[in-house]
């Protein structure tokens, strides 16, 4: 008999509005899966920029080493998060904290300041993109983003738009291409958490009630 664990799916997307990273584990943290929305491209006036307005970030791809899902592990020197896309080179940066900081970003309703991964990403994103832009990463250390009050209160997030977790069935899926012309594809919906039975919603439902 299969155990609820593997009926489920997770992806991961460490840079908001890119491409997200389908893995077997991650771990846990008070703010969703570790490495999850952590980094945001912002605009030169420190706004969030999101497929909503440039959709060519659908394109791009982000890697983490496999090491980086394990429990307990943290970064080391040469420890890197590889970002590609079509017709550029590929992009390294460092997992290890970066000493620049940004002031003024911006995200939905929250503002705050983060880290700021150099000039190197910004020219690689200004290449691709075509405007002025940077890389930058939340700062646990100094800022906080709580959750809405009034649906999750005492839950925080980094970049991601609502709530630590986003939750979605198969079933559900399914059930809608039944009603579609042409089918959608699950990716279309940017789940962290996908599950395929009721076993396994109960499973990660007793995983997130105990952070």
């Amino acid at each position: 008999m299969e155990t609820a664990t593997n009926k489920s799916s997770i992806f991961i997307y460490p840079v908001k509005s890119c491409r997200g990273i389908s893995v077997p584990h991650a771990p846990l943290t008070p703010t969703g899966f570790r490495w999850d929305r952590q980094w945001l491209i912002v605009n030169q006036k420190g706004r969030a920029l999101t497929q909503r307005v440039e959709p060519k970030l659908a394109l791009v791809q982000v890697d983490l080493p496999v090491e980086a899902f394990y429990q307990g592990w943290e970064p080391i020197n040469d420890s890197y998060m590889i970002i590609k896309a079509p017709g550029m080179d590929s992009l390294k940066v460092r997992l290890s904290k970066p000493s620049g900081v940004a002031d003024g970003v911006s995200v939905w309703e929250w503002s705050g300041s983060a880290l700021d991964e150099g000039d190197e990403a910004s020219k690689w994103l200004m290449e691709y993109i075509g405007e002025p832009c940077r890389l930058v990463r939340f700062n646990a250390a100094s800022e906080t983003r709580p959750v809405d009050p009034g649906y999750a209160g005492g839950h925080d997030i980094m970049f991601s738009d609502e709530y630590p977790f986003m939750l979605l069935s198969q079933e559900s899926l399914d059930a809608l291409n039944k009603l579609m012309k042409e089918p959608v594809p699950i990716n279309r919906f940017r789940p962290k958490y996908i599950f395929f039975s009721f076993q396994a919603h109960n499973y990660i439902s007793r995983c997130l009630s105990s952070l």
